[in-house]
């Protein structure tokens, strides 16, 4: 597995990192935590360096069961989690006061058995909290060891550029794939002139770009996508002109669609490293080959004027978590 520098950093990771969330939330019931631990480790011998989670997911189960499973390659593989996110009456509620994060950087450490985590994001932007504020813990807990390195998930670039005066940012977390590229538009050239690492999540879209979806798709209640606008059957319809063309390519360079999906997202910069997620070992090794697609600036370039021809239907969030992102 190739290895990636997350901006200016010195942060190295594997090319392509394993999102582990869906193993045991957003994406319909847990798996079973013994098959997750072996696919973990599956996945650590295949080469992934970069594993992520958060202590909202479960909420703790995903983190208990990435701090299990990653116990026995301390110091040799690098663990993302977020704090800011806390359930209330099964609520999601933004919370990044100072003595919060606190609680949670200690809940995480003992969670994911580690003596410092090595990548802490601040999951969404608190706005009842600055982020100088934020920072500035952040970074006493760098001084005191118990974080080595720091980043936001789905902020805005002001707020990015705010938090990395007070403490250098080293990666943002946020969507980016084929099906989303918003974040072309202002986010990664403010990385790039920040020297930031980007960490993309559904770099698939969701398992959409992979061209398992159709119309008839249904989507157990536990799982996000049954509330997300773009998973509507009208939406998934219209937007099937998107696996179309991800197809053709695939037939062309002889590839899976999952592979050509992550492959552009690894040719836009050589400091972005995707994230996706999968409970299946045969999903994990599609994925992870994506890193041996190479496609050409030519058929880069075909391929993005095809994109920018195509309207997404459907938003990616309800709107009760729409109002969150870009903060």
């Amino acid at each position: 597995m190739q290895k990636r520098k997350l901006g200016k950093s010195s942060l190295e990771v594997s090319a392509i990192g394993l999102g582990c969330m869906g193993m045991s939330h957003g994406y319909g019931p847990a798996s079973d935590k013994k098959e997750m631990i072996s696919l973990i480790h599956d996945a650590v011998d295949r080469g992934v360096t970069f594993f992520d989670t958060a202590e909202v997911y479960g909420p703790y189960l995903n983190e208990e069961l990435v701090g299990e499973a990653l116990a026995p390659f301390k110091g040799k593989v690098v663990i993302a989690t977020k704090f800011g996110i806390q359930m209330v009456n099964s609520k999601q509620v933004l919370d990044s006061k100072p003595e919060t994060i606190r609680e949670s950087v200690e809940g995480s450490l003992k969670r994911l058995r580690v003596d410092t985590i090595d990548l802490y994001y601040q999951h969404r932007v608190d706005p009842n909290v600055p982020i100088e504020e934020v920072a500035g813990v952040v970074q006493d807990l760098i001084k005191e060891g118990k974080v080595k390195y720091w980043g936001l998930s789905e902020a805005g670039v002001e707020t990015i550029r705010r938090a990395h005066a007070v403490y250098p940012v080293t990666a943002i977390q946020s969507e980016y794939s084929m099906m989303w590229r918003s974040p072309e538009e202002q986010l990664l050239p403010t990385l790039e002139e920040l020297g930031i690492g980007f960490v993309p999540f559904s770099p698939l879209g969701k398992g959409f770009l992979t061209g398992k979806i159709d119309k008839d798709a249904t989507f157990d209640s536990s799982d996000f996508r049954s509330i997300v606008p773009r998973f509507k059957a009208e939406n998934i319809e219209v937007n099937q002109v998107l696996v179309e063309l991800i197809n053709k390519i695939a037939l062309v360079k002889e590839a899976k669609p999952a592979q050509i999906a992550l492959a552009w997202v690894l040719a836009q910069k050589p400091w972005i490293v995707p994230i996706p997620g999968t409970r299946k070992l045969e999903r994990l090794e599609e994925n992870l080959s994506a890193a041996e697609v190479d496609l050409t600036p030519k058929e880069l370039h075909e391929l993005n004027d095809a994109l920018s021809k195509i309207e997404i239907s459907g938003d990616r969030y309800p709107a009760e978590y729409a109002n969150r992102v870009g903060k």
